[in-house]
């Protein structure tokens, strides 16, 4: 039998660029220092049988490729079935996949924000495809050649697209983009990446302040994808395409993303004046009043403004920084409608105890918000946010919790 198989994948703290990455927009996403490791090994068994155990929570799953595991929604252990059956298919022609056991095993906090769904998604998909030889053959190789391919194919995965000649097949229900998986695949300690995603790439490295940490505060209010907030999550980028087919159809394109869209009007050029430029008018009159084009007005403005003057302030350790994560929160809560009223508390005691600025992060209505603070005085920072917090929203705050940390390394197989 092979031997057994670890990776450990980082969840990510996104910086800006709230949902903008399935528009083919800019982020500045880095991966942080807690994250989830997963153990594939052989077992004796059927071929295409999946057991699993996690030191997270949760009753052992036994899982069958192309078998419908009966669980509910949201489950880990359908994050696990996602993975097996698009392994599975894409590289059924090469082999079987062995019978296996996977041990996973995590210190990032479930529903919290930094992405612990598709950390789940990349370690148990690498230890699954190594465990298989799968990653070394010729076909992987074509179509996953790099670590910025291996992301681009975790997140089709995830959402259940395609990846150049690898077909896709049904995903965990979310429509998001590739940002998570570029932070987790890509990222380099003390690094945040200014990444877009028409065409994907990592644009820049910036250096992140040696003298800053992060305090993420964990509001306590579950950031779950199932459900009514699974609907909340995929209304924006459903909006978005509705708003590109409406430009196809107008204009006689066939642009992927509303990014590329926006590009064939005003060109690469960011900041303010392009975001303001009367051409993207042509794009923002096929918009609906109301959600609609708030929703196209907050991706202009954070991808082509706030990512990059963000990625600027933190390259030169100015605190003019903070008044972007300001106009950043503020869109999430007025334009993406995202925020519920513990994150905008955590932003507003973090400004008020004097932070170099704050914001929510990932899919929202619910999950954590991040401070960036002086490094010395992170850990008292993090207590003193907590007491407050739990003071203002006893409830939640009874559910919450703070991590102190810096940007860290990206995912690696462990010997």
């Amino acid at each position: 039998m092979s031997a057994p198989v670890t990776w450990r994948v980082p969840g990510r703290i996104e910086v800006l660029g709230k949902h903008t990455d399935y528009a083919g927009g800019r982020v500045l996403v880095g991966a942080v220092d807690r994250g989830i490791t997963a153990t594939a090994e052989a077992v004796d068994g059927p071929a295409g049988s999946l057991t699993a155990t996690t030191t997270a929570g949760g009753e052992p799953v036994t899982l069958a490729a192309g078998t419908d595991p009966a669980l509910p929604a949201g489950h880990w252990g359908r994050y696990l079935q996602t993975v097996l059956d698009r392994l599975a298919q894409n590289f059924a022609g090469l082999s079987e996949p062995v019978a296996a056991h996977l041990t996973v095993t995590s210190d990032l906090p479930p529903a919290s924000g930094m992405s612990s769904s598709s950390a789940l998604v990349c370690a148990s998909a690498l230890a699954l495809a190594d465990l298989n030889g799968w990653s070394t053959s010729d076909l992987w190789t074509r179509n996953v050649p790099d670590r910025l391919a291996t992301a681009g194919y975790l997140a089709g995965v995830e959402a259940g697209r395609p990846w150049r000649a690898l077909l896709g097949a049904e995903g965990v229900g979310t429509q998001g983009g590739s940002e998570d998986h570029t932070g987790m695949l890509c990222g380099a300690p003390d690094t945040l990446l200014l990444a877009r995603f028409s065409p994907m790439e990592v644009l820049e490295r910036v250096s992140f302040p040696e003298d800053w940490a992060f305090v993420v505060g964990v509001s306590g209010v579950a950031a779950e994808k199932t459900g009514a907030a699974l609907e909340d999550y995929n209304r924006g980028p459903l909006t978005l395409r509705r708003v590109l087919a409406r430009w196809n159809e107008a204009t006689g394109r066939s642009d992927a993303f509303v990014a590329q869209a926006v590009a064939s009007l005003i060109g690469e050029a960011t900041g303010e004046q392009p975001a303001g430029d009367p051409a993207l008018e042509e794009l923002l009159s096929l918009t609906e009043r109301g959600y609609e084009r708030r929703r196209v007005e907050q991706l202009l403005e954070e991808s082509l403004v706030l990512v990059p003057a963000g990625a600027a302030a933190i390259a030169a350790g100015d605190a003019a920084v903070g008044e972007v994560l300001a106009r950043s929160h503020a869109l999430a809560a007025s334009h993406l409608l995202n925020q519920v009223p513990e994150t905008n508390a955590l932003v507003d005691l973090a400004r008020e105890m004097g932070a170099v600025g704050a914001s929510a992060f990932g899919a929202g209505w619910g999950g954590s918000t991040y401070a960036i603070v002086p490094r010395r005085d992170a850990e008292d920072f993090a207590t003193q946010w907590l007491e407050r917090y739990r003071a203002a929203f006893p409830e939640a705050g009874a559910r919450a919790s703070t991590i102190v940390t810096r940007p860290g390394p990206s995912a690696d197989r462990l010997a």
